[in-house]
C-alpha cells in the first residue's frame, strides 16, 4: 500500500470533510469511488476496512482510519507543516478547536440533520416530505445559529482569529442546506454567520471540494 487513499463519493457529506482538509493541507490524494447503489459499502472487501459499512475510509500508507472528523484531525497533525495550521498552536487554541468540533457534531448537525433528510434525501428515497418537522427542526436550528452569530461577532472564527479544523468541520452541512431555499433566509438573517460562511466557502480548497462533487 502506498500514499493517501480515500474511499467515498464527492457528494457525501463526509466524504467532502475529509477532501476539504487534505486540500487544505496540500496533500496528494486518490479518490476511489464507492457504489452505493450497487451496495458496494455493504460487501466484505469494504467491510473489512469499514465494518460499519459507511464511507469514507482513509488510508495512509499502513493506517486505516474512519469517521471523518477523527481523519480530519489526523492528517492536520500529520502535515502540520504543510500550509497553514488547522489544529492551534497551543494548548488553548487546540482546545476551542476541539470545543467547536465536537459543538458541530453534537448540536449543529443534529439540528441541521432532520432538515436536510425532510427535504432531499427523504424524497429521494421515495419518502413525502413532513412538513411539520421541517417546521418543528428550523426552529430549533434557528436558535443554534443564533449563538453562532453571537459568537461570530466577537471573532471572524469559530475557535478565534484564524480559519480551523472548528470551521472546516462545519462546510458540508452548510453547503448543503444553504442550498435550500426553505433554510438559507435562517443564514441571510445572521449578519455574522454569513460573514464567516462567506469568508469560509470562498476558500479555494473547498470551491474544489464543490468541483469535484459536482455532477
Amino acid at each position: 500500500m502506498a500514499g493517501v487513499k480515500v474511499h467515498g463519493i464527492p457528494r457525501s457529506a463526509c466524504t467532502m470533510r475529509v477532501l476539504a482538509t487534505l486540500l487544505e493541507k496540500d496533500v496528494a490524494f486518490e479518490l476511489v469511488p464507492v457504489n452505493l447503489m450497487k451496495g458496494e459499502h455493504k460487501q466484505p472487501p469494504f467491510l473489512a476496512l469499514q465494518p460499519f459499512g459507511l464511507i469514507p475510509v482513509f488510508q495512509d500508507e499502513d493506517l486505516t482510519l474512519f469517521e471523518s472528523r477523527a481523519i480530519a484531525r489526523y492528517v492536520a497533525e500529520k502535515y502540520e507543516k504543510q500550509s497553514a495550521s488547522l489544529y492551534g498552536s497551543s494548548v488553548a487554541e487546540r482546545a476551542l478547536i476541539e470545543q467547536w468540533i465536537e459543538v458541530e457534531g453534537q448540536i449543529y448537525a443534529p439540528a441541521g440533520h432532520p432538515i436536510f433528510y425532510q427535504l432531499v434525501i427523504g424524497p429521494m428515497r421515495g419518502v413525502p416530505t413532513d412538513m411539520a418537522v421541517v417546521e418543528e427542526s428550523l426552529v430549533k436550528f434557528e436558535k443554534v445559529l443564533d449563538i453562532y452569530d453571537e459568537r461570530l461577532g466577537k471573532a471572524p472564527y469559530l475557535a478565534g482569529e484564524s480559519f480551523s479544523l472548528a470551521d472546516l468541520t462545519h462546510m458540508p452541512l452548510t453547503q448543503y442546506l444553504m442550498n435550500l431555499p426553505k433554510v438559507a433566509p435562517a443564514f441571510h438573517a445572521r449578519k455574522n454567520v454569513m460573514a464567516w460562511w462567506d469568508k469560509i466557502s470562498a476558500r479555494p480548497a473547498w470551491k474544489k471540494v464543490i468541483a469535484m462533487s459536482s455532477p
